[in-house]
């Protein structure tokens, strides 16, 4: 049995704890793409932590945390990662990384810093984690895998090959200081001993488990409106962020995806530019920064505050679709519990005509969003378990929300810990998870 837990906007939805909650009921933990740039908050009985690369399964001591072939792999990333745990009192977890997992190279974060400094005003926003220049070569067909990293004579002429043209772009675009290949061929042994201990053949064993009837896992990184096909082109990243990629990025077959869990925030937040309809400004966007999230809105990465805005009918219902949507975890719902009244986007103005469908990035840029608003319930929801149980006009908003987006909410999120979660019989889907 294979799960996938995906974002429908622009990534932050809360997926950790969503993948951290279902992960109990789990075997293997999968990340399936993406790299370090973008982090997974995680509040457990060990603390708060934020994770880059490790799956949000660590915690558990029965479950099998994959770094899959999809991943861009910065391999001192993830040993500080590990680290960061174990210093902590988290127990080892159990860890494989795919040999056919890429790995992002010292050079591939320079160049990321040298390009944003090149772009200047023009720039997409970058953490500088190197994905770009990273996904770029992997296309390129001049990356390295994992595996090559035990193939030493193969190592070093590819290592020279590589160098020269990296340096050519240094020297006369970017005007910075070469490669030296003896010193990066030296940091590549580094990265072979210490990743040594974790790499398998992913996609065998994989095989293998869900032979077994394992429960399988599967963590993306960002979401829908940040895939670099069916998202805010150009201001996206550079893999795919939807549940079908899950397949490829860990080594399945598709058909294995039976649910297909896409995580809303019960309003809007983003980091990095690009449109972003529904969004709010000065001090109505400073209050809901403050109160969301555990600790306020803020990367898990890069600290940056994230920008700010009401929940979009219009982006989630076009993320739930595009992910292939089975259930909706509705997330930070807690955190509106403070307002009068709670706007909701539910379509856009687009050079004076209304549309309920989510178009190309060339027309998003020029949407002003329609609102509607609903009363709020004024009070503190954390510690309520059932739905019924729920204020009135909170129940309303979800119900509103399931509506308009037309899938159903059956995992709602009223807190930062893992206990902070209700399910709930959704009239779209009878079914529980």
């Amino acid at each position: 049995m294979v799960k996938a837990v995906v974002g429908a906007n622009w990534g932050d939805e809360g997926k950790g704890k969503i993948t951290d909650t279902l992960a109990e009921k789990a075997d293997i933990i999968i990340r399936f793409q993406g790299g370090a740039n973008a982090g997974h908050t995680i509040v457990n009985d060990y603390g708060k932590f934020a994770l880059h690369t490790l799956p949000s399964g660590v915690f558990y001591s029965h479950t099998t945390s994959i770094i899959g072939n999809g991943v861009a792999l910065n391999i001192p990333a993830l040993m500080e990662e590990i680290k960061s745990l174990t210093i902590r009192g988290v127990p080892m977890p159990k860890i494989l990384v795919s040999d056919r997992t890429q790995i992002v190279m010292p050079y591939h974060l320079l160049f990321d810093e040298y390009e944003e400094e090149r772009l200047g005003g023009k720039s997409f926003g970058s953490t500088k984690s190197g994905i770009a220049p990273f996904y770029s070569d992997k296309y390129a067909k001049i990356g390295f895998q994992v595996s090559e990293l035990f193939e030493e004579e193969r190592l070093k002429e590819k290592i020279e090959r590589i160098t020269q043209m990296k340096n050519v772009l240094l020297e006369h675009l970017y005007h910075k200081p070469a490669i030296d290949a003896k010193e990066l061929l030296e940091t590549l042994y580094q990265y072979r001993d210490s990743i040594a201990p974790y790499v398998c053949d992913v996609s065998l064993f994989l095989n293998q488990a869900l032979k077994e009837g394992k429960t399988v896992l599967l963590e993306g990184q960002l979401g829908t409106l940040k895939d670099p096909d069916h998202g805010i082109y150009p201001m996206v990243t550079s893999s795919s962020t939807l549940a079908a990629y899950g397949a490829i990025g860990a080594g399945l077959p598709p058909y294995e995806i039976k649910e297909i869990i896409t995580v809303c925030k019960a309003y809007s937040s983003a980091v990095g530019a690009g449109a972003f309809v529904s969004e709010i400004f000065g001090e109505e966007a400073d209050e809901l920064r403050r109160r969301g999230g555990d600790g306020g809105e803020y990367g898990a990465t890069t600290g940056r505050p994230r920008r700010m805005g009401w929940f979009d009918c219009v982006a989630s219902r076009y993320g739930c679709r595009l992910q292939g949507t089975t259930d909706v975890a509705f997330t930070v719902l807690d955190v509106l519990g403070y307002l009068e009244e709670i706007p909701i986007c539910v379509g856009y103005e687009i050079d004076g005509e209304i549309i309920t469908d989510f178009p190309v990035t060339v027309k998003l840029e020029r949407a002003k969003p329609i609102l509607e608003t609903l009363p709020g319930w004024k009070c503190e929801i954390r510690g309520i378990r059932n739905f019924e149980e729920l204020p009135e006009n909170c129940r309303r908003y979800v119900e509103f929300v399931e509506e308009k987006i037309g899938y159903p909410i059956t995992i709602i999120s009223n807190g930062p810990g893992r206990e902070d979660i209700i399910y709930r019989n959704s009239p779209l889907n009878k079914v529980v998870l």
